[in-house]
């Protein structure tokens, strides 16, 4: 394998799948199901998802509501879908440890660095919520921050779009996908791969990112195993 720690960041509206809002369970099952296969092939694992089909704080702020409440009421969206990964995981039989940046003992340990690597290196995956427990902060700031700190040798970005392409594929169907791009390149063309904080944070600490279609079968195993998935930012 191309790797041996990788962390997956996945947005929240992903887990809605045919859903207009909430949970899907069949997306979830199927996320698990992708996950197990690259930790059976001996990946250590760590996740980080968004809270964006329960609530965005930035949504709620654009409503008249206090910007921090919003985003603490994100931030703990993040957690009930972190539970709902876990669970959807331990039914396929992986063990799982959900870590939480906002204290909530009760339903998840407290975000320890030395104690996530450990799991790590046991073959547990790592779910880590409610963000950088900061407001202010998106989950994919949480996502890069994370995968810093426990050393992942790359950020995967699961998304519903198969790579970056020059503009959007949804919208433009003469959109062409790069392959592979630099930061720099991305930073210049002004394309969006994940919001300017998180994107330079990544950049400073030489951490590549492969940008690639969560929802198509076996896609998170063949961008593991070197092939041509996605497109890939390095420097």
């Amino acid at each position: 394998m191309q790797y041996k720690r990788i962390l997956l960041k996945l947005s929240g509206e992903a887990l809605m799948g045919e859903k207009q809002y909430g949970i899907d369970p069949k997306r979830l099952a199927e996320y698990a199901a992708e996950i197990k296969e690259v930790v059976e092939k001996g990946m250590q694992v760590a996740v980080v998802i968004g809270g964006g089909n329960i609530f965005r704080g930035l949504a709620g702020a654009s409503n008249g509501m206090d910007r921090v409440q919003g985003d603490h009421m994100g931030m703990l969206a993040t957690v009930i879908n972190g539970l709902a990964l876990q669970s959807a995981l331990e039914i396929a039989g992986v063990e799982t440890r959900l870590q939480s940046a906002i204290k909530i003992n009760e339903v998840a340990e407290p975000f320890i660095r030395r104690r996530a690597m450990r799991h790590l290196e046991k073959g547990r995956v790592v779910i880590f919520g409610g963000g950088t427990g900061n407001p202010y902060f998106t989950t994919d700031s949480a996502a890069v921050l994370r995968a810093i700190e426990i050393e992942a040798d790359v950020i995967l970005k699961g998304t519903r779009v198969d790579g970056i392409y020059t503009s959007d594929p949804e919208k433009n169907k003469d959109a062409t996908k790069f392959d592979t791009i630099s930061f720099n390149e991305v930073l210049s063309k002004g394309l969006k791969v994940m919001d300017t904080t998180a994107f330079t944070l990544s950049q400073e600490n030489e951490l590549p990112i492969i940008v690639f279609d969560m929802n198509k079968k076996g896609n998170l195993l063949r961008v593991l195993d070197g092939e041509n998935v996605g497109t890939k930012v390095n420097l």
